[in-house]
């Protein structure tokens, strides 16, 4: 039998390969890495995409919105630089003004009421029992799952002036009690979709309803994470409702509310297709938003590119500094904590 075994030169000990327990995994070669470098590693290729997809783009809008970009630069003909032209024609259009205007108070008064109808639904859904909690959600998930294309067909179909339901709903109404309310009582052919304000009413209440549910669902999720000895402790103690959420639900969850309102923020910045479908198209300038006047810029005959790109760096740069002052006072609050 051969000897396997391994004699020392100086004739000691042999020697024998140190071996682990039976079944023992042999260690894995180190990558060569340092710790510090892996996280980061992994993060590159999700960053590629994001580059790629979010990046890429933004810089081509961005030295668009410095040219002059129509027709013939589709064409292929060279983009000629025209500085900061297309934004001085902003500054001086009447148009422009108006549609920041349109867009700030449409998303103040429609993030404002998205954070409220969803948090009291997602209190009421708490209160609810697990049958009847699912039975809702599934419900009302259906009309945030629903596209914008098809919501926006819906709300102009119910508030059409000839064959519009809710006409017919105000006219089913006793004479007197409308009147007293409206101060009219027939609403017979009433043109809700004409004017720009009562454009961006039911524009309102389109977003509101196709928004709430996912802030009421994400409210739901937060309050579970709540313990329930805090609401019995404040019970005992007599608190009342509105204290108890004021003192107890809403500061436990202002990481969730903050979140939410930076998101309903940059989603009602950028409505676009509930709005083109509800005014019919560009053609009532007085109900413009900046989404809206940037694709009417962009794409309407003869199409200025340039200022459509210049108009859409607009928009960005405001949704990112309200964004980042936003969560600038998030992080102090939390660090004051």
């Amino acid at each position: 039998m051969a000897n396997t075994s391994t004699i020392a030169r100086d004739g000691g000990t042999p020697s024998v390969p140190a071996r682990g327990p039976r079944g023992a995994t042999p260690p894995r070669r180190s990558s060569g890495l340092p710790a510090w470098v892996v996280p980061y590693a992994l993060l590159v290729p999700g960053l590629l995409v994001i580059a790629g997809l979010l990046l890429y783009p933004l810089y081509q809008m961005v030295v668009m919105s410095f040219q002059n970009v129509g027709l013939r630069q589709v064409r292929g003909a060279p983009a000629e630089t025209v500085g900061f032209e297309n934004y001085q024609k902003l500054i001086e259009s009447e148009l422009f003004w108006s549609s920041l205007r349109n867009t700030v108070v449409f998303a103040v008064v429609t993030v404002a009421g998205t954070l409220i109808l969803g948090t009291l639904v997602g209190l009421l859904l708490h209160k609810l029992g697990k049958k009847m909690s699912t039975f809702l959600i599934v419900g009302i998930m259906a009309a945030w799952a629903t596209p914008q294309i098809a919501t926006a067909i819906i709300w102009r179909w119910l508030f059409d002036a000839e064959s519009g339901v809710i006409n017919w709903l105000l006219n089913a109404l006793p004479d007197w009690f409308s009147s007293l309310l409206f101060g009219r009582s027939d609403w017979t052919g009433e043109p809700w979709l004409n004017d720009a304000f009562t454009i961006y009413i039911v524009l309102i209440i389109a977003v509101v309803w196709a928004s709430f549910p996912f802030i009421a669902v994400s409210i739901l999720a937060g309050l579970k994470s709540i313990s329930q000895e805090l609401y019995e402790a404040a019970r005992v103690d007599g608190a009342s409702a509105w204290r108890i959420f004021w003192k107890i639900t809403f500061p436990l969850l202002k990481p969730v509310f903050a979140v939410l309102t930076v998101l309903s923020v940059i989603w009602d910045f950028k409505v676009f297709t509930q709005l083109f479908v509800l005014a019919g198209g560009t053609s009532n300038r007085e109900a413009y938003n900046l989404s809206l006047f940037a694709f009417t810029q962009a794409f309407s005959a003869p199409p200025k590119m340039g200022m459509g790109a210049a108009i859409a760096v607009v928009l960005t740069l405001i949704l990112l500094v309200i964004t980042f002052f936003y969560v600038r006072q998030i992080v102090k609050t939390e660090d004051v904590r």
